[in-house]
């Protein structure tokens, strides 16, 4: 079991939960009137990604004992709300490539995209409801709303070199983090947890997430196809700025500057300049001191996973941020 991935352990140990999200979720993307939406959204949902974020609400839930059945409901909203904004994310960034296949807006159009997208927002919100929560709703709606918000303010951040690393941390924080520290939360008040066990899951995702991301981020300059499933340097291509590029900036003289101005402001990108981003990153050492960044988030996740009860479940939890920073070493 050594070898085994986190991932694949909490999937082992809640693969009867996990079934149900899944009956849950083909039943839910149903649509009598319309038979592109469960195209749509079977193209992202059957792709083989890794239901890490209801992997984590069934994971929290249980972790705090819950018997009931609404973690089902809960884990298949995380996950509309995720593939939802996949779908909107792949428009706005004209991506052409989602878990090594063709997106859905390369294979149906951006309107299918965007209206399937709003219609997995809807469901989402139903399965919500009828957990009987408020607090859960509460909850989710406000990450919705983050998210959305973490989306915006990259798309005004992009190509401006003055984004710096607070704006780029309010970005992580709103687009990804939200999410995991909603999907570990909600899988604690569904079970009606103390107070500081419910804190403490937020923390826990909410720092995950940011750790997530910011490998995510630095893998675009320091990683593998295999690893990403997209190519080196696609970041840089499409004049994003993430953190090992932003702290280059930081460093930069005025004929670097002038460099990253060209390639990541108005995006003039010719033959070699992958190449010289790549010697700006190793010159300042910005790829260790993103690398660093990662593992602060870690402890952080880490240190709120200590306020929990100790199990098997916990143990995972902390597993699955070794396995995180693995991948950016």
């Amino acid at each position: 079991m050594s070898d085994t991935k986190p991932q694949d352990k909490l999937m082992q140990l809640l693969a009867d939960d996990m079934d149900g999200v899944n009956t849950l979720i083909r039943k839910r993307m149903a649509s009598k009137h319309a038979p592109r939406i469960p195209e749509v959204t079977a193209h992202l949902v059957e792709a083989g990604g890794k239901r890490l974020r209801p992997l984590l609400t069934l994971a929290a839930a249980k972790l705090c004992g819950y018997d009931g059945p609404y973690h089902v409901h809960l884990a298949a909203t995380v996950e509309f709300i995720h593939t939802a904004t996949l779908l909107h994310d792949d428009v706005v960034d004209e991506s052409g490539q989602r878990r090594g296949r063709p997106t859905a807006n390369l294979l149906w159009d951006n309107k299918s995209s965007v209206l399937v997208g709003d219609y997995l927002f809807s469901r989402a919100f139903q399965l919500m409801v009828e957990t009987g929560s408020l607090r859960v709703l509460d909850i989710l709606a406000n990450a919705s709303a983050t998210i959305a918000e973490g989306e915006v303010l990259q798309l005004t951040a992009a190509n401006n070199l003055a984004t710096d690393e607070h704006i780029y941390l309010q970005i992580v924080r709103g687009k990804t983090a939200a999410l995991f520290a909603a999907a570990t939360e909600v899988g604690g008040v569904i079970a009606n947890a103390p107070l500081a066990h419910v804190d403490a899951l937020r923390d826990y995702g909410d720092a995950l997430g940011v750790c997530f991301q910011i490998v995510d981020d630095l893998l675009d300059y320091d990683g593998s196809v295999d690893a990403m499933g997209k190519n080196v340097g696609d970041d840089f291509r499409e004049g994003k700025l993430t953190l090992p590029v932003i702290k280059a900036v930081a460093e930069a003289d005025a004929d670097e500057r002038a460099f990253w101005s060209r390639t990541m402001e108005r995006r003039k990108i010719g033959d070699g300049d992958l190449e010289r981003a790549l010697d700006l990153l190793a010159k300042y050492d910005t790829i260790a001191a993103t690398r660093a960044e990662a593992r602060r988030w870690a402890g952080k996740a880490r240190d709120a996973l200590q306020v929990l009860p100790e199990s098997e479940l916990r143990d995972i939890l902390g597993e699955l941020l070794n396995y995180v920073i693995s991948r950016a070493v």
